[in-house]
C-alpha cells in the first residue's frame, strides 16, 4: 500500500491561498481548520466558512448533514468568514452544507475513532498499556478498556521558585513559592500552566499552555497563549508493542511556556516507543485536530525534537503538509530506515576488526583512529572503552550505536513491560515487524527486511586514496560477512543478556552468533540480501525520506564527534543533498553547529531558533507572494557557534566543501565532517541506497573503480569469489526489488 501525499498537498500554501481567493470570488467555501476533511478524529472538527463580501455573514447557515449547527458558529478572528466546532459527528462520511442566498458550499468530512486507526494500518497486536509509574508521570489513573484508554484530565500547576512545576489547586489559597511570568503585553501574572492530558490513538497525550487568569476546565484561559503552537516530538529507538513512558520536559518545556507557546506532545510520536512513522503521522495529526479543535487556530504550528523527533519533523513535513508550518529538527537524521544501512554494517566492521588485533595485537586496527578510514564514522584512541575494560580505545560504532542492530534485527531480542511469557516467545521484536504495515509479511511470518550488503565493497575509497592495502582490501571483503536471516537468528549474549556476563564464553558484543562468517576462515563469508518487495515498499511509503521540504527548517546540532555520540554530523548534509535531489530549495533548510567542551555543559541554540523561525514566518505572514528561501530573515543563514553560543560565522559558504569539491568554508574548516560505511564503500552520502546496483568485477577493473591499483590474475579470482554476482555501481539508482 502506497502512503504518498495526494497531488493537491503538495501544492504550496502561496497557491493554496490564490485556488481559495478564486473560489471565494464564486461563492462560499467550507475548510476544516483542524485537519485534513478526510482525517477528522474523536467526533467533532473546527471549521470555516469563507463567505464572499458581499453576503452578510448572518445570511449563512451550516449544516451537518440534515442537523443545522448554524449556533455553533461566529464571526471568525481573520477574514470574512464564520468559524465554529461542529461536534457530535458519527463514525464515517458526513456532508457540511453552508448556504447563503443563492450561495451553496458542500465539503464531507470523514470521522474516525479516537482510538485510531486512520490510516496507519490494522493496530499493533500484543499492544501493552503504560505501566502504573509511567501514568504517574502524567497523573493519569487506570486503564479504562483493551485500548489502553485513560480518562481525560485538565489540571492545573504553577512555577515554583524552588522546585519546578507543582500541582495547583485554584479553589485553595496562592502558595507562597509561586513565581510569575512577564506576559507578552509587559503585564506580570502567576505562572500558572492548564495541563490537558488523555488519550489519542492509543497513546498518550499531552497539551499545555499558560494559564494566568482563568482556572476554568471547561473553558481554556488563552490570554497568556502567543497564538504559536509548538509540537514537541520525541526521539530514542523503539521497536513498539508499548504505549509509552511520557517525558514531562518534553510535555512541560518551561522556556517555552514561558513565552506564551502552546505545547503539544504524544507518546506516539516519541520513537523511543515505535518507529513506525505511518502510525507517528497519524497520531501527530490526531493530536493537532485535538488541540486546533478544543483551543483555537495558531498564527502557525512549528516542530521541535531531537534525533528521532528531528527525523519525524522532515518526514511529516513531507507527508502531512497540513501538519507543520516550520521545524526546529535537533541533531537529526534524513529518516530512521535508511540509518539501518550503515548503522547494521557496524557491528560486522568491528568483529573483523577486533579479530586482526587479537591475532596480532600489533595490528593497525589496534589504533582505533585507523578504522575511520572504513567505517567512515569518528574514533578516537583517548577514550575509555568499557568494553575492553576502560583500557582507550573507542568508535561511533561502538560508543554510539552498539546494542542497535540486534534491537533492529534480532527478532528473538526486545521486549516490552507487561509482556507475558507467552506473548515474548511468539512476537517478532525488529524495526521491520514495528512497522510490517509498510514492509510487508513473507511467507513464513517475518517481516520484510530491507538489509543487504550484495556487492558492497567496504574501504573502497581508502583503497582508492592508498590508506588501504590491496590485501588489507581483500580480506576484509572476504570475511566482514553479513547477517544471518532473522528465522536462523537466536537469543543476544553478554552483554545484551546481562545474568550471562557470569560466563566469559558467552561474550559476544558484535552479535557474531548472529552473522554470517567464513567456515572455514578461507571461503568468503555470505553477504546479507534484501528481502523481495521491502525495499520497494519502503521507498514507497512515508517511512522514507525523500528530500520534500517546503517550510521553514533550522537543523541544528551539537558537535559532539569528540564524543562519539550517535548524532554524527554529517546527517545534515545527507539531508540537504536530499533536499536538492528532490528539486526544493535547499535554502528552505538552515544548518546550524554549535560547538562543545567535552564534560563542561552544552549550550542549547533551540530558542535562538524559534526567534529566527519566528521573524521567518512573520515575513511569510507579511508577504504571502514571498517563497520561503525569499523570505528568510537575515539570521537565517547557514551559521556556527562557540561553545558560549556566540556566533563564529554566519553565511551561504559556512559549510563549502561538505557538498562540493571547492574549498572548506569557515564551519566545514572548523567542524570536521565524518563520513559511514557506505560512502566509504562508493555510496553516495544522501545513504539511502538499501541495495546496490550491480556491475562484474571485470567492468569494474575497466572503469577504474579501484584506482591506481590493478589487481593481479590472483587478485582478480579472489574479488570474483569474495564478489559472485558483482560489486555495486553507484553511479547507477539503488535496486528496489
Amino acid at each position: 500500500m502506497s502512503y504518498r501525499v495526494r497531488p493537491l498537498a503538495l501544492l504550496s500554501s502561496v497557491v493554496v491561498w490564490a485556488l481559495l481567493g478564486v473560489a471565494l470570488a464564486q461563492g462560499l467555501v467550507i475548510e476544516v481548520a483542524s485537519s485534513p476533511p478526510e482525517y477528522v478524529s474523536g467526533g467533532d472538527a473546527r471549521l470555516l466558512v469563507h463567505v464572499p463580501e458581499t453576503v452578510s455573514l448572518d445570511r449563512v447557515s451550516v449544516w451537518a448533514g440534515t442537523r443545522e449547527v448554524t449556533a455553533a458558529f461566529g464571526r471568525a478572528a481573520a477574514g470574512y468568514a464564520l468559524e465554529g466546532v461542529v461536534d457530535g459527528l458519527p463514525l464515517g462520511d458526513t456532508t457540511i452544507t453552508a448556504f447563503a442566498g443563492p450561495h451553496k458550499a458542500q465539503l464531507t468530512l470523514t470521522n474516525h475513532p479516537i482510538t485510531g486507526p486512520m490510516f496507519a494500518g490494522p493496530k499493533q497486536q500484543p499492544f501493552m498499556c503504560a505501566t502504573e509509574a509511567h501514568r504517574a508521570t502524567v497523573m493519569l489513573g487506570e486503564v479504562l478498556d483493551a485500548d489502553c484508554s485513560l480518562a481525560t484530565r485538565v489540571d492545573f500547576l504553577y512555577l515554583s521558585d524552588a522546585n519546578g512545576l507543582q500541582p495547583y489547586d485554584p479553589a485553595g489559597p496562592r502558595p507562597a513559592d509561586m513565581t510569575t511570568v512577564t506576559l507578552a503585553d509587559g503585564s506580570e501574572a502567576d505562572f500558572v500552566v492548564r495541563w490537558e492530558r488523555g488519550t489519542i490513538n492509543r497513546f498518550i497525550y499531552s497539551i499545555a499552555m499558560l494559564s494566568p487568569v482563568g482556572r476554568s476546565v471547561e473553558e481554556p484561559d488563552l490570554s497568556g497563549w502567543n497564538r504559536r503552537l509548538v509540537y514537541s516530538f520525541q526521539g530514542g529507538v523503539g521497536i513498539g508493542r508499548y504505549q509509552g513512558g511520557p517525558s514531562r520536559g518534553s510535555m512541560l518545556p518551561l522556556p517555552l511556556l514561558e513565552a506564551g507557546y502552546a505545547v503539544a506532545y504524544s507518546t506516539g510520536t516519541k520513537t523511543g516507543e515505535h518507529y513506525d512513522l505511518i502510525l507517528g503521522g497519524e497520531t501527530a495529526l490526531m493530536v493537532k485536530d485535538r488541540f486546533v479543535t478544543a483551543y483555537g487556530i495558531p498564527d502557525y504550528t512549528v516542530g521541535v525534537g531531537g534525533s528521532g523527533g528531528g527525523i519525524q519533523q522532515y518526514v511529516y513535513a513531507q507527508n502531512h503538509p497540513t501538519l507543520l508550518d516550520a521545524a526546529i529538527p535537533q541533531y537529526a537524521y534524513p529518516d530512521m530506515v535508511t540509518q539501518t544501512i550503515h548503522v547494521g554494517d557496524c557491528e560486522l566492521l568491528e568483529r573483523w576488526f577486533d579479530a586482526k588485533v587479537a591475532e596480532d595485537p600489533a595490528s593497525r586496527w589496534a589504533n582505533w583512529e585507523e578504522r575511520t578510514l572504513v567505517q567512515g564514522m569518528a574514533a578516537w584512541n583517548d577514550l575509555e572503552n568499557a568494553y575492553l575494560g576502560g583500557a582507550p580505545g573507542l568508535s561511533e560504532c561502538v560508543n554510539g550505536w552498539r546494542g542497535l542492530s540486534p534491537l533492529a534485527l534480532n527478532p528473538r531480542f526486545g521486549t516490552a513491560p507487561g509482556i507475558t511469557p507467552e506473548q515474548q516467545a511468539t512476537t517478532h521484536w525488529t524495526h521491520f515487524e514495528d512497522a510490517v504495515n509498510v514492509y510487508g509479511r513473507r511467507d513464513d511470518g517475518y517481516a520484510r527486511s530491507t538489509w543487504d550488503n550484495v556487492g558492497v565493497q567496504y574501504g573502497l575509497k581508502a583503497l582508492v586514496d592508498g590508506a588501504l592495502a590491496p590485501e588489507e582490501f581483500l580480506d576484509l571483503n572476504a570475511f566482514v560477512g553479513g547477517w544471518k536471516d532473522q528465522a536462523e537468528m537466536v537469543q543476544e549474549g553478554c552483554p545484551f543478556i546481562e545474568q550471562l556476563c557470569q560466563d566469559p564464553e558467552r561474550f559476544d558484543p558484535w552479535s557474531a552468533r548472529n552473522m554470517n562468517l567464513s567456515a572455514d576462515g578461507v571461503t568468503p563469508a555470505p553477504r546479507t540480501e534484501a528481502d523481495p518487495g521491502a525495499i520497494a515498499a519502503v521507498l514507497g511509503s512515508g517511512l522514507y525520506y525523500r528530500g520534500e521540504l517546503s517550510i521553514p527548517a533550522i537543523d541544528w546540532r551539537n558537535y559532539r564527534e569528540r564524543e562519539l555520540d550517535m548524532h554524527n554530523t554529517v546527517q545534515s548534509f545527507a539531508t540537504r543533498q536530499r533536499i536538492r535531489d528532490a528539486g526544493y530549495p535547499e535554502e528552505n533548510m538552515v544548518i546550524w553547529f554549535t560547538d562543545i567542551v567535552p564534560g563542561e555543559a552544552r549550550f542549547d541554540q533551540t530558542m535562538l531558533a524559534f526567534e529566527v523561525i519566528d521573524e521567518w514566518m512573520a515575513n511569510l505572514a507579511a508577504d504571502p507572494s514571498l517563497s520561503v528561501a525569499a523570505a528568510r530573515p537575515a539570521r537565517a543563514v547557514d551559521s556556527c557557534f562557540d561553545a558560549r553560543g556566540e556566533l563564529i560565522y554566519a553565511g551561504a559558504d559556512a559549510w563549502a566543501g561538505v557538498l562540493d569539491d571547492g574549498p572548506a568554508g569557515p564551519c566545514a574548516e572548523r567542524f570536521r565532517v565524518f563520513s559511514t560505511s557506505r560512502v566509504v564503500a562508493g555510496g553516495p552520502i544522501t545513504g539511502d541506497v538499501f541495495k546496490c546496483s550491480l556491475q562484474s568485477v571485470d567492468e569494474a577493473i575497466a572503469r577504474g573503480v579501484y584506482g591506481a591499483w590493478q589487481p593481479s590474475a590472483e587478485h582478480v579470482a579472489r574479488l570474483k569469489e569474495i564478489f559472485p554476482t558483482g560489486v555495486c555501481d553507484y553511479e547507477q539508482p539503488g535496486v528496489a526489488f
